[in-house]
């Protein structure tokens, strides 16, 4: 049967094709042009932090947070098994040994109880996920952090813009990373930030962003020529890019409205049919401000998860799984992941079902929606 209803749909949310055009206009359509910046102020006013530097994906921040670290052979960074693929690539491309933490069962963040046995002296980072837009214990995990003298570095793919304890998520750590992918809150296609809360790697970030040049402080008028100065590689998106960016951003109040309103439907139309399904939703602590990135539901086993999959798409509606536990991935029993290392991960990987969750879907589609699901 076709798809009526998909899973994701990117949004035109006001002048994205107007700034395009300007920016084409102008004349400066490859990076740090002028929605570059307009980009990067505004990330640096929401989030208080020293720098914001946009990049061409959240991965490629995190590669920028990897060099950053200066990793060395046998140099440890604790991730959580529940989490994309990226979040491991970026620091293992540049030499770490991913050690994978398990999740709790009813946030599906890592679980900040289980961190103190896995770190050891080679530990340099611990990079939490701020899973679905809710906030990790960033209480617990930089109190640990500050402990052991590591650093924190928060993937916010899913959390823009939400908070843990009144303080925004990315704010955290040392650095943070941000994600404008097409299924993400606000979009450019592709895109990431880096947001910068240490000021003595800011100038160093910039180099590694520009190709390992000072090319940045050339453009300040801070050098009168640039050279190569450290390994870094090209990072910067094209001014178009931000351009569309930007109009999403502008646009950000009313977009973060629309998914709360998307979200809380989701919620309170499901909430007694999940009960007597004994079918889990999403929980978001007293503590967390989410950001409402996704909305999910954690059937009773394997077997239902995929039925319900396919029940849905029988209807028109593309529902889809998650993220497999990355430990019993092929890479990750390099890393001398096994069965049974992360239990709850394990569990909730076969069972959690993602609904279609877009800026612009609309009460009737709900509609539609909800009354397929409680007729599951």
């Amino acid at each position: 049967m076709s798809i009526n209803i998909p899973f994701n749909k990117p949004c035109f949310e006001g002048n994205e094709l107007a700034y395009i055009t300007d920016a084409i206009q102008r004349g400066h359509i490859s990076g740090d042009g002028l929605y570059t910046k307009k980009c990067s102020e505004l990330f640096e006013k929401e989030f208080n932090c020293k720098r914001a530097l946009l990049t061409t994906s959240c991965t490629h921040a995190l590669e920028i947070s990897a060099l950053l670290l200066d990793l060395e052979p046998g140099d440890e960074v604790i991730i959580p098994s529940f989490t994309f693929v990226s979040t491991a690539n970026a620091f293992a491309l540049h030499g770490a040994k991913i050690i994978f933490a398990d999740v709790q069962p009813d946030t599906l963040n890592i679980d900040h109880n289980k961190l103190d046995a896995l770190i050891t002296p080679s530990t340099k980072a611990i990079v939490p996920v701020h899973y679905a837009g809710v906030g990790c214990n960033m209480d617990a995990i930089m109190e640990l952090a500050d402990r052991h003298n590591i650093q924190v570095i928060e993937d916010n793919a899913h959390g823009i813009f939400g908070k843990y304890n009144n303080k925004t998520l990315g704010s955290f750590g040392s650095m943070s990373t941000l994600s404008f992918h097409e299924t993400k809150n606000f979009t450019c296609g592709e895109g990431g930030a880096l947001i910068i809360n240490d000021e003595s790697l800011v100038e160093r970030a910039e180099i590694i962003r520009e190709k390992g040049t000072n090319r940045s402080q050339f453009f300040r008028g801070q050098v009168d020529k640039y050279t190569w100065h450290d390994l870094g590689s090209s990072y910067l998106p094209s001014d178009i890019l931000a351009g569309f960016l930007y109009a999403q951003l502008e646009e950000r109040h009313q977009i973060m409205q629309q998914r709360r309103k998307i979200w809380d439907y989701y919620f309170d139309n499901l909430k007694e049919w999940a009960q007597s399904k004994d079918i889990s939703l999403p929980h978001v602590p007293s503590e967390c401000q989410q950001a409402y990135h996704m909305f999910y539901l954690l059937m009773p086993s394997a077997q239902d998860q995929k039925a319900f999959i396919d029940y849905m798409k029988a209807k028109g509606i593309l529902c889809v799984f998650h993220y497999l536990p990355l430990h019993l991935s092929t890479m990750g029993l390099k890393y001398g992941g096994k069965t049974g290392d992360c239990p709850i991960t394990e569990d909730i990987s076969n069972r959690l079902v993602r609904l279609p969750f877009y800026n612009n879907l609309s009460t009737d589609e709900q509609a539609i929606i909800t009354d397929a699901i409680r007729n599951f």
